[in-house]
C-alpha cells in the first residue's frame, strides 16, 4: 500500500525548531488559517473550498426514497467521502484509508449527529417517502487540515443548495421541476465547523490549521466542532500526546473564535453568489408569482 512521503530528518528538525521560537514556514501566526477561497458551481448545492493548496469539491444530491423503519417522520443524511490518487499518491481507488475512515467518521459526528440539517424536514409522507440527501466530498489535492476544508465544503453546499418543490396528492407525491417551481433552501438548524489543531512541544503548543508537512511532524491533533453562538458540538483528541485540560480549554476559544471568521466567510460569499443569481430582481418576481 502507497504511504505519504515522509519528511526528512533535517526537515523535521527545521520545522519543529522553527516552531520553538513561534515561525511557520509560511509565515503565519500559529492560530492563523491559510488563505481560504469558496466558490459555488452553477448548479445549486456544489461548493469548492482552497485552504492554501488543500482542494475540496462538495456535492449535494437528493433523491425520494422510503425512510428507515424506526425514522418513519425523518429523511435521509449521508456524508461520503472520496479520496483519489489525484490527491496524493498515498490515495488508492476502492481501497479505503485509515484517514478516509477517520474523516467520515468526523464529519458525521460534526454535521449529521450535531442536527444541522433538519431531517424531518426531508419528510414527505410518513412511513412511505423520504428525501434522501447525499453530500460527497471529493478531495482534489491534499496538503494538510482535511477535515476542516471538507466540512466547510459540505456545509456551504448545504446552505447552497435548493430542493426540488413538491406536492402531496393522497398517497402521490408529485416532485416539480425548476420550471413548474422555484427550489427551497434546505432547513438548517444552525452551522457548526470544524477547526483542527496540531499539538507540539509535549501538547504545550497549539498550531491551527497545520499544513501537511506540520501535520506529520505534530505530537498530536485536538478537533473542536462549534457554531457562531459558542456552542461546542464535538472535541475529538486525535491519539499522541496527553493534553493538559487548560489547554484543551484554551483550544476551544481559539476554536469558536475562528469558526466565526469562517461563518462571516461563507455568509459572505452566500450573499454574493445569491446576487449574481438574482440578475435584475428576477427570483423575487418568480417567488411572489408562485405565493399568488
Amino acid at each position: 500500500m502507497p504511504r505519504e512521503a515522509e519528511p526528512s530528518n533535517n526537515e523535521r528538525a527545521f520545522i519543529l525548531e522553527a516552531l520553538q521560537q513561534d515561525i511557520r514556514l509560511d509565515g503565519r501566526a500559529l492560530d492563523a488559517f491559510r488563505n481560504i477561497q469558496l466558490s459555488f458551481g452553477d448548479e445549486y448545492g456544489v461548493a469548492d473550498v482552497r485552504l492554501g493548496k488543500t482542494r475540496v469539491l462538495a456535492r449535494i444530491s437528493a433523491s425520494v426514497t422510503a425512510p428507515f423503519p424506526d425514522r418513519k417522520f425523518d429523511g435521509i443524511f449521508t456524508i461520503t467521502t472520496e479520496l483519489s490518487p489525484m490527491a496524493s499518491p498515498a490515495f488508492e481507488v476502492g481501497r479505503q484509508t485509515e484517514t478516509e475512515t477517520l474523516l467520515s467518521r468526523l464529519l458525521e459526528v460534526a454535521l449529521r449527529r450535531s442536527s444541522a440539517l433538519s431531517t424531518e424536514s426531508l419528510c414527505l409522507l410518513a412511513g412511505s417517502k423520504v428525501w434522501s440527501l447525499t453530500a460527497t466530498c471529493h478531495i482534489l489535492s491534499h496538503d494538510g487540515n482535511l477535515l476542516d476544508s471538507c466540512c466547510t465544503a459540505v456545509l456551504a453546499a448545504l446552505q447552497h443548495y435548493r430542493i426540488p418543490d413538491t406536492t402531496v396528492r393522497g398517497e402521490e407525491v408529485v416532485v416539480h421541476s425548476v420550471e413548474e417551481r422555484n427550489p427551497v433552501p434546505l432547513a438548517m438548524l444552525h452551522h457548526p465547523l470544524c477547526v483542527t489543531m496540531a499539538l507540539f512541544e509535549g501538547g504545550e503548543k497549539v498550531v491551527v490549521d497545520a499544513t501537511l508537512r506540520e501535520q506529520q511532524c505534530c505530537e498530536g491533533e485536538v478537533v473542536v466542532t462549534a457554531n457562531k453562538h459558542g456552542e461546542v458540538c464535538q472535541i475529538a483528541k486525535l491519539g499522541g500526546v496527553p493534553s493538559d485540560a487548560l489547554v484543551l480549554l484554551k483550544c476551544v476559544d481559539v476554536a469558536v473564535a475562528k469558526v466565526r471568521e469562517l461563518d462571516a466567510l461563507v455568509a459572505e460569499a452566500l450573499e454574493k453568489d445569491a446576487a449574481k443569481r438574482d440578475i435584475g430582481g428576477l427570483m423575487a418576481e418568480l417567488s411572489a408569482e408562485n405565493a399568488r
